[in-house]
């Protein structure tokens, strides 16, 4: 099963063992990358979310496993500032702010660290979060990465996001989770939906192996599909994949 007393939340996971909060994928700025010519709310949207969820569970850390960005070769205007409101989130909740890297996060340095000094906004992030490949977390042999790549830590669990798995059920598409036991040489893997509610998911209904792109999903028919019910405060755990199928 998955670690013990783990919590599915609005897109999130939270490990009380670790007492980490972990979400994937924020994409900050896809809004500012779509064709539309009124701003879709994305930053509120954002913020007031993560803000619930450190005051509903108060963790010691808030890890993004990867994509915290979402162009690869610009940083869009209003990015550093929805990170600078983060990172003040995240303190003022008393958690560390950590990101790992995603294959999106290409001007992360821009933003957090390296380069950040570079403007006034983005300064004032440079010491504000840890930002790593991996993130192992404590009080659980767990490591925290994007997905996009194999991982260069052992672990007995390992947590991704990536593919933004989502599952459609009576003909609604819901964001979920997907969960694999023993299947990475014994090591669990616990995949996380996209965060970000403009990002599109991958069907998990038919998908193949070949459809995900994380190599961490390459038995993906091992994999149980896991659906937070918010509004009934409900978590369904869902058939493996390849048994899922032939209930379709």
């Amino acid at each position: 099963m998955a670690p013990p007393d783990a919590s599915f939340r609005d897109r999130s996971l939270y490990l009380p063992a670790a007492d980490a909060l972990v979400c994937a994928d924020l994409h900050v700025g896809r809004d500012r990358s779509s064709n539309v010519e009124l701003p879709l709310g994305e930053s509120d949207d954002l913020l007031d979310r993560i803000e619930a969820l450190l005051s509903r569970f108060e963790p010691s850390e808030f890890v993004v496993a990867g994509d915290a960005l979402h162009s690869f070769d610009r940083v869009p205007r209003g990015v550093a500032t929805t990170f600078a409101d983060l990172a003040e989130l995240v303190a003022d909740a008393g958690a560390e702010f950590v990101v790992t890297t995603g294959n999106h996060d290409t001007m992360l340095d821009s933003v957090i660290g390296g380069d950040a000094a570079a403007t006034e906004v983005a300064g004032e992030l440079a010491d504000a979060a840890t930002v790593a490949d991996e993130y192992r977390l404590s009080g659980i042999d767990a490591v925290v990465l994007h997905g996009h790549e194999q991982p260069g830590a052992d672990a007995e669990v390992y947590v991704c996001g990536h593919d933004h798995p989502a599952i459609r059920i009576e003909g609604k598409r819901h964001p979920c989770y997907l969960f694999g036991e023993g299947v990475r040489g014994g090591a669990d893997v616990l995949v996380v939906p996209a965060f970000n509610r403009l990002a599109p998911g991958t069907l998990v209904n038919r998908a193949r192996s070949d459809g995900f792109q994380s190599p961490l999903l390459d038995r993906s028919s091992a994999f149980r599909p896991i659906v937070r019910d918010d509004d009934a405060a409900e978590t369904f755990w869902f058939p493996p994949l390849d048994e899922l199928r032939s209930m379709l």
